[in-house]
Formats: C-alpha cells, structure tokens, sequence
C-alpha cells in the first residue's frame, strides 16, 4: 500500500508529490537523469527467494518498474534501498516531458561501483541486460504496433518519448571490466538505434588510476560523451575553475553528472557557482551538468550536500538550490569573452601544530618527535608522563596512556583529532610510531593545524582499509590531494614520517617514500562569467571572500541602456537554509548609471547577476 496526496502534480495519477515536482520544475532543466547513480549498478541477477517470502538483493531493473503499480516488484537493492517502483521509468519519461526537460536513463552495465570492485561474467546474463536496454528505447521511441510501444501507449501515452540520449553503468572503479562490456552495449544500440547516444564513463572521482585509465578507453574508442562525478570541499571548487580549459576539444565531451562541495552552507554554494562559471566558460566541452544529490528526507540522510529537502509536510531549497536556480534560468545563448584581474593570492609556507586521530578504529600512537629543518628539536612525547601536552575536544574518542602508548580505545569514533605543538610551527619534520588495534581503517596522521577545521592529514588505510590518501581540510571540507591502495595490517606498527618544506610535504612510510605533493594551487575568489541572452548581456560574478569587490566593468564599447537588471545572492557564508529559516534567497533591483564602462561594488560573499540590455 502506498499513500500520498490526491493533488500531484499536474493531477497526474499515480503522479509525484507536487512541491518537490515543483521546485525541481523551477530551476527549469535542460535533462533529467533517471533513476539514480549507485541504484543502477548490478552484480548479478537474483531473483524472488520462496523462503523469506521477500525478493533478493538485485540491481535497478527498468521492466520491474512499468505496468500496474500494484504488480510491480519490490527490491532491497546492494545499496540497502527499499524500493516499490511506485516511482518507474514512465513516470519519469513522462515527468521529464512535463518540465520541458531530455529524458536521460541510466542502465546497469554489470559491473559494480560506488567503491565495490565486482564484475559479473555471464555471458547469457550480459545478452540480457542489453536486450532489456533496447526493449528501453523500443518503450521509449517504438511505435504503437512494437511489443514495448504497445506497452507505452497502454499506459497512457501512445506517442513516442523521443529519446536521444542513453548512459550504460555508473561509477565503474574496474574501468577495463566496465568498458569490456561497455562497448558491447554500444555496439548493439548503434546498431539498431543510430540517433540514440551512448554515455560513458570516468569512475567514481575527478582523477587517479581509474579516471587516467578510463579516459584512455573512451578516448581511444571515440566516445562521443564522459560522465564525471566528483564530491569535493570548497576549496577544491574555488581551486580548479580552469579544469575544463585544458580538455581536447575534438575528443569525447564531459556530462558532468554529479558534483557538488561537501556541506550545505552558504560557503559551498559560493565556491560551486565559482566553479560553474568555469563550467559555462568551457561550454564547448562540458554539454551538459547536473548538481546531486536532488532530494534529501529529513528522516533519513547520509550526508549533507542535498539540494532539495524535504520532510512529510514541507520542503525547501539549500543555498545549493539557489545558486543553481539562478544560473539555470540565466543560461543564455553564448559565452562572451572576458577577462578579470586576479585577486592577490595569499601566500606563505604550510604551518601549523601537529596532531593524532582514528576513523572508526581503535589505535596507539608512540615517540611523537618535531624537528626543524636543521635538526633542532621543537617537541618530543614518549607519554611516559601522561598526555597533558595534547588537547582534544569533548566527544573526540576515547584516549588514555595505556603501557607507554596513546591509545584511541574507541572503535566506532570518526574524528577523534587531538592537538599538540605550536600552531606558527614551520618547516620541520614530524615522526611517530602508529599500530593499528582494531576496527575498520587505520590511523591519521595530521600536520599543519591551524584549528579543529582547518588542517592536512595523512590518512593510512581510510575509506574502510581501501586506500590511503593526503586530505587537507579547509573549514571542514576535506579534500584528497594524493592516494593509492596502501592498506593498514592490524598489531602492525608503522614508522610515519612528514616534512614539510615551504608548500612542499614529503611523506615516507617505515622509511620510504610514500609520497610527496605541493599545495600550490591559488583558491581563487572572484570568478566572473558573461554570456549572451538575445540583447541581453548577462554579467555573472561571484564574490567569495569576506570583503566587497569594487569594480570597474569594461564593456568593450558596447552600446547599453542606462539601467540593468541586477539579482544578487548574498549573507552569512556559514548560514544554512531550513525548513524554518531561508536568510539565502535571491534579491532583485535595477542598477542605475549602467554604460560601456562603469564601476559597481559586489558584496561580499555573495553571488551576482547583471543583466545589461545592449542598444
């Protein structure tokens, strides 16, 4: 039994919940990409299990979901989804064709990923799932006397969809497995459905191994379009404005599927719409972006980059939201060239007091020493007098000196930091001895802390004893800025060694070199975009720094109406929209005294919107 309200939306029967349909018809999309991203990905094909009385975990299975709601399957999908396929892939289509939108489906590509690493060879299974993905197109674009057309008109709808684009898998971490098999469902589409696009993929992050190898497949098998996703802290976003500048414009282009900063507060959204402005900017190769996650229940969440919330009654719009809306229904028809002086970069080597902590795992720590580049000690902790040198926040794990060592006792702690040393240290040498005890990961290591939110740590066996990585924190985003697949035994001690150089950092693990990287990159916070609307002008600007930008705006001689249309997001960076508060909504004006050139203050913090109507 499934109930929600009678008034859905557009009185569809069957139809979906009509604020949420609503405020996703409201940042007026060019796509939908349907079902999901991790719900698609598939192992194997298991079916009703008699003894339980309850179906097997199985993958998004686009038949399961059509026909008469009440005869539809249910799954308790890999990823521990319930699902009734109340919501199924006609209401999507159809949902897609009500807000203007391109229908953008994703089927399985029988390999896992979202961190799995499993393959299913079954050759049979295989033909299967590619038969099902043209059965896909027949339901969406066959005619009314086809086996799937029928089944689309009795729903309802007997035109077509008229659907142009399709992707196979998602998230693949085995690119070589994922393409294998990729290029089989590409080979049979193209056969039969030439018009139809097959969308590929880059694996689960904005770089490494397994986004190097598989842009090297789809490069080499001429693909026409990459799906990227990537989740990454502010400053990442403010860091890489020019990621896109340097793609090959005549190889495949870049469906950026999923992105967004890692919170919710009004600082993501400033460092996203920088981002974005590299996105229109690179519109050439970028054709198309989607923000995720869309939705987020209140009553059950995972994270907290979620564009729309929402709990029984009410919903709204993150800081994300209106940033996104804002670009979204200001896109125009062309990008003009433009050009903006940089801000002066802050500069200075990496500095900061050290500090020790686990992830869900229990571990001891021994003979904490720092030393200055020229060898003179700053610190040293052998714990035989207990640990009144550390400071750790309430609520930070379990630490105690238990036989000499400081040992983090509680296995199911995140984040247990604890701080020692002198936050204006400088080049020096950080070492000690680190054994894992139990629990999921290994340890952290950090350097250059500044405060609880704003640090760099070697994280050794993190991402539950998968990888190991160089995270640097700005407050409280991490980003990875080097990893590889170092795993943490447990009763092993480990001999950790960081030197930090200026911006360099060398780390060396048991005496060799693990790793070493610069943090050089400039966080840029004052990006702009322009771009044609008809006579309009459309200047984008974002201002993501605490101080106002008071600038002169160079039009190149073009002839403007004296008065523009001005939006503007601005406020607190760390303010947050909830159900009972949105301080982050769009304010509208008219800017006065408006020519070829003239100057005009940006707030800070804040997102810009000029719309100048040229004579």
């Amino acid at each position: 039994i499934s109930l929600f309200p009678r008034d859905t939306y557009k009185g569809r029967p069957n139809g979906l919940r009509k604020d949420l349909a609503e405020k996703v018809a409201a940042l007026r999309p060019g796509f939908l990409r349907f079902p999901g991203g991790c719900l698609v990905n598939t192992g194997s094909h298991q079916g009703y299990d008699e003894a339980s009385g309850w179906q097997r975990k199985r993958s998004y299975q686009w038949k399961d979901t059509i026909g008469p709601v009440e005869e539809r399957a249910t799954n308790a999908n890999f990823w521990g989804y319930n699902q009734s396929y109340g919501l199924g892939y006609y209401e999507y289509f159809q949902y897609a064709e009500d807000i203007g939108a391109m229908a953008l489906p994703v089927v399985p590509a029988l390999v896992t990923g979202c961190g799995q690493n499993k393959a299913t060879d079954d050759p049979a299974l295989l033909r299967r799932h590619i038969q099902d993905t043209l059965d896909l197109i027949e339901f969406a674009n066959g005619p009314t006397s086809s086996v799937w057309g029928k089944k689309r008109a009795e729903m309802g709808h007997p035109e077509p969809f008229g659907l142009t684009h399709l992707e196979v898998g998602n998230e693949e971490n085995l690119p070589d497995a994922f393409f294998e098999r990729f290029v089989e469902f590409r080979k049979a589409i193209e056969a039969r459905y030439p018009d139809v696009m097959v969308i590929s993929n880059s694996g689960p992050d904005s770089s490494g191994a397994t986004f190097d190898r598989a842009w090297q497949l789809n490069r080499d098998a001429k693909v026409a379009m990459v799906d990227e996703h990537y989740y990454r802290s502010p400053q990442w976003f403010l860091e890489n404005n020019a990621r896109y500048d340097s793609y090959d414009r005549s190889g495949p282009k870049v469906f950026l599927g999923e992105y967004a900063s890692l919170d919710n507060r009004f600082r993501n959204a400033l460092a996203e719409a920088a981002f974005m402005t590299g996105l229109e900017r690179n519109a050439d190769v970028v054709k198309l972006a989607s923000y995720a996650p869309l939705l987020a229940d209140t009553a059950s969440t995972q994270w907290r980059p979620d564009m729309i919330w929402f709990d029984s009654t009410r919903s709204w719009g993150s800081t994300s939201y209106e940033a996104q809306k804002l670009f979204m229904n200001n896109v125009g028809d062309r990008v003009v060239p433009s050009t903006a002086t940089a801000t002066p970069a802050l500069s200075g080597p990496i500095g900061g007091a050290i500090g020790l902590s686990t992830w869900a795992t229990s571990a001891a720590y021994d003979e904490v020493k720092v030393t200055g580049a020229d060898g003179t000690p700053l610190f040293s902790d052998d714990f035989a007098n207990g640990d009144s040198r550390w400071t750790r926040a309430a609520g930070t794990g379990d630490w105690t000196v238990q036989g000499g060592r400081y040992v983090q006792s509680d296995a199911t702690a995140e984040n247990t930091l604890v701080t020692a040393g002198d936050p204006a240290w400088r080049d020096y040498d950080l070492t000690t001895r680190a054994t894992k005890l139990s629990g999921k990961e290994g340890f952290l290591v950090a350097f250059g802390v500044k405060d609880t939110g704003n640090y760099y740590w070697w994280n050794l066996g993190g991402w539950n004893n998968t990888q190991s990585g160089l995270e640097k924190s700005v407050a409280g985003g991490k980003q990875t800025l080097i990893s590889d697949g170092t795993k943490i035994e447990t009763g092993r001690t480990y001999d950790v060694r960081v030197e930090v150089r200026g911006r360099q950092v060398t780390l060396l693990l048991d005496g060799k070199k693990w790793g070493s990287f610069t943090d050089d990159k400039v966080a840029e916070p004052f990006r702009q975009v322009v771009t044609r609307d008809g006579r309009d002008l459309i200047v984008k600007v974002v201002n993501a720094q605490d101080s106002a930008a008071r600038t002169a705006i160079d039009l190149g001689g073009t002839k403007v109406e004296p008065t523009a249309r001005l939006t503007t997001l601005s406020g607190d960076p760390d303010a947050v929209n909830t159900a009972a508060d949105q301080p982050i909504v769009p304010k509208s004006s008219v800017l006065e005294g408006v020519d070829s050139v003239f100057t005009h203050t940006f707030p800070p913090n804040s997102i810009t919107f000029l719309r100048v109507r040229t004579r």
